[in-house]
Formats: C-alpha cells, structure tokens, sequence
C-alpha cells in the first residue's frame, strides 16, 4: 500500500498546484507542503522545482512519479486477483481505441473465450490518450492502441502493421481517377475528435507532406467512426482511416479508395503496458494470444 504522504506526491504531481492538491486531498497547503519536504529529506533529492512560476517535477521526481504509479496499479491488479483467488475465473481488464475495439477486437474475443470460457473480460473503449491515462491509473490492465504516444514511458509491443488510406464515396469524382494530396484538400474533412488515434496519425502524415487540417476546404469532427463512414458514403467529404474499418464499405462498393500520387502509409496498433509491471508475464501472454488469433483471422 502507497503510504498518504506518496499519495499526496502523486496528486501534486498530476495537478501541480499546492492549493488544488490541498483541495482535492481535503487538507490544508502547509500539510501538503510537509509531506513533499518530508520525502524529499527521505529520498535526498528535489521532487519539484518552479520553471517560469509553473510547478514542474525535477528528473528524480519523475523517477518517482513512475515507480509510485506501476506499484499503485499493481496493487488495483492484486487486489483484483484476490477478489477472484476461490473462484474458478480469471478476469481480464483492457482497453483499446475506437477503431481496434469496434473493428478489430469482437472477433478476437469470441475466440479467447472459446479458448477459455471462465474468462471474464471487460473492455473499454476510449481514445489513446484517455486510455493512457486510465493505464498509468491501474484502471486498466493493458490498452492496444493507435497513434502517437511517448513509448519510453510504457513496454510496447507491434500488435499488427495497418495499411491507413484515404477514402471518398464511390460515386466521388475523386474515385475516379488519380489524384494529388493538393486537389484532395478541396474537399470536405471529416474526422475524429482531438485525443483520437487517427486524427494524430493524420495530422502527423501531413506535416509530412506540408500539409495541415486548415489545409482542407472544411473540417467535420464526429466522434463515431460508423458515422464518418455514412457521411463519407453519402459524399459529404472524405476521411483518412485504417483499410480494416472501411473494408465491408468498400467491399459493398458504398466507399472508395481515393488514388493518391506516392502516398501509402502504413501505421501501427500496438499493445501496450506499465513497464517493470508485477504482471509483465501475464499481459505478454495475453498480447501472444491475441496476436496469434489476430494473425490467423487476416
């Protein structure tokens, strides 16, 4: 168990405010104040410093703050365990973005749980950097996800390698014929929320090419894929997705892959866990398997 005073590092470190920290502990400024200097005579070191009056962590107070958070998310994991220890099932906590959990991950499941069918599984699905959060938490065991994220802060594992194309109706004029990255932003963008996967990935692939989402004639943010693909279908605008989500679309003929001059991108989702982890050895086995049925259903 992480004793108050790491409690109190760890929520000084998230919020960085000693007044808020206070607020949110419900205890007064100078009892959070004496908690840190107290753990800064234990560890020797500086856990926070000012930069430009903003409260930031020093290098050993990072340090800490990542130690503090995979035990306190291996202590949720065990007491979890310990919940389940004279039963006969093993529970499973994990998340995963919009476009594995709703287009990757059910066929996935069905098969683990033929494989084991006193496993219990909870899924959620959220964005990238909710899920991070939610990892660092112990909220949730694992997450396979896409787009940008920082990996020296996590174990990371290549879930699959994902082709991740640009698509228009199938009645769009630019369905029929080769086109460029300049003449695809006189359309209409439509695209995920800030904080998704996909939409980072894109806007990444464009600072690439030079491009940007002001780029576009117009931008249309939806937070249900399912919906930008019916927009997308019915020629309101285009959008950039993973092939997989789009392939029964276009295998229907309601969607198009829009022919662009020298783009092909291929991006990953990758599995990903609290480093150091308790439990290394048994999300390693879970990613192994998942990995395996993934591969096998390509």
């Amino acid at each position: 168990m992480i004793d108050y005073r790491h409690q109190t590092f760890l929520t000084l470190a998230e919020i960085k405010n000693y007044t808020k920290t206070a607020k949110q502990l419900h205890m007064t400024q100078p009892a959070v104040t004496q908690h840190i200097q107290f753990l800064e005579e234990k560890y020797k070191c500086k856990l926070f410093e000012y930069i430009n009056k903003n409260l930031e962590l020093t290098m050993q107070g990072e340090e800490l703050q990542k130690l503090l958070l995979k035990i306190a998310a291996d202590i949720k994991h065990f007491k979890k365990d310990l919940n389940n220890i004279n039963e006969f099932q093993e529970s499973l906590i994990f998340g995963a973005t919009l476009s594995i959990g709703e287009y990757i991950m059910p066929n996935i499941i069905a098969k683990l749980l033929e494989q084991n069918s006193n496993l219990e599984i909870h899924m959620e699905v959220n964005n990238t950097e909710n899920l991070l959060k939610k990892l660092q938490l112990g909220d949730i065991d694992f997450a396979i996800v896409e787009g940008i994220f920082d990996k020296s802060k996590y174990q990371t594992h290549v879930f699959s390698l994902e082709n991740f194309i640009p698509i228009c109706a199938f009645i769009s004029d630019l369905a029929k014929t080769k086109v460029t990255l300049n003449e695809v932003t006189k359309a209409s963008l439509i695209i995920r929320e800030k904080g998704s996967g996909t939409r980072e990935i894109l806007e990444d692939i464009l600072k690439q090419y030079n491009y940007s989402l002001n780029s576009f004639n117009k931008i249309i943010e939806i937070g249900n894929m399912a919906a930008i693909k019916k927009l997308v279908a019915n020629n309101t605008g285009i959008t950039f997705l993973y092939e997989k989500v789009a392939q029964s679309e276009l295998d229907k003929e309601l969607l198009h892959k829009i022919n662009i001059h020298d783009f092909n991108i291929k991006r990953e989702f990758n599995f990903v866990f609290l480093k150091n982890s308790f439990y290394e050895s048994k999300y390693i086995k879970y990613f192994k398997l998942m990995k395996d049925i993934y591969d096998n259903l390509s």
